[in-house]
Order: structure tokens, then sequence, then C-alpha cells
């Protein structure tokens, strides 16, 4: 038994390990593929899920700005987040940026409740997408926690 445990406290200790060696890469790989990949859809295709939530969203805070072009923008700005993100010294712009672009994507759950919530606490399934965010704020927070602090 005592050998078992031993392989096991071993085990333990190498993923652990590579854990700690791997997880800030793979953070940032992780935010960079959300944000390129849902980002290029709304720049070169009409079919993102996304789409009539943000053209709705628009309507209600910017009716004056053309859909077409918003989505376009918004994509592009999303894709530059993303790359910002794998980009090396630039991850505290990236995670500005992602405030900013967060901070406008939780407006929905308020702001068109009939898009984001079925009932009391139940989410749509817009309304998930948009409450997943939180794994983006955690991973994000991970990241700016393992950069070495700036000098003077």
């Amino acid at each position: 038994m005592q050998n078992f445990k031993e392989k096991l406290i071993k085990w333990d200790q190498n993923i652990t390990s590579f854990s700690k060696s791997s997880s800030m890469f793979a953070s940032q790989v992780a935010i960079f593929i959300i944000y390129f990949w849902f980002g290029a859809l709304k720049v070169f295709s009409e079919k993102g899920a996304a789409n009539p939530l943000v053209v709705a969203l628009l309507d209600k805070t910017m009716p004056w700005f053309p859909p077409n072009e918003f989505l376009i923008c918004f994509g592009i700005f999303e894709m530059i987040i993303g790359i910002l993100f794998i980009l090396p010294k630039m991850e505290r712009i990236a995670i500005l940026a992602m405030v900013v672009h967060l901070s406008t994507t939780i407006m929905p759950l308020v702001l068109l409740p009939q898009f984001t919530w079925q009932s009391f606490l139940v989410p749509t399934l817009e309304g998930q997408y948009i409450i997943k965010n939180i794994l983006l704020i955690v991973l994000a927070l991970n990241i700016w926690s393992n950069l070495r602090p700036r000098n003077k």
C-alpha cells in the first residue's frame, strides 16, 4: 500500500509541475482561439450564432450604427483581442481590451431579457453563452497574476 501511495504522490507532483509550466500558455491559447474564432465568424460569415443578439443590442443602444458594419468592426475587435493574448508583452493590453469587450457583452442580460432568460435564473442558450464569460474572466485573471510586475 505504501508503494501505491508513493506512486500517487509522484504522479500528483508530475501533474502539478506540468500544470504550472503549461497553464499560462494554455490559457493564452484558449482565449486566443475563442476570441479570434468568434470574431472571424462575425467578419467573414453571416452565420455567427451571436449575430442576432449583437444586432438586437446594437438596435437598443446605438440604432444609428449600420448592423453589418458594426458586426465587422466588433468581429475585428474580438480578433485583435485574441491576437494580443498570444503576443509577448501584450497581455495587459489584451486584458484591458477584454474588460471593455465583456462589459458590452453582459448588457443583454439586463437590456434584452427576452433573448437571455427563459424564467427567473434560467438562462436561454444565449444567456448561457454570456454567463460562460465568467470563465474567460478567470483565465484573464490567472494570466495577469502570472505576469512579471512592471518596473518603474
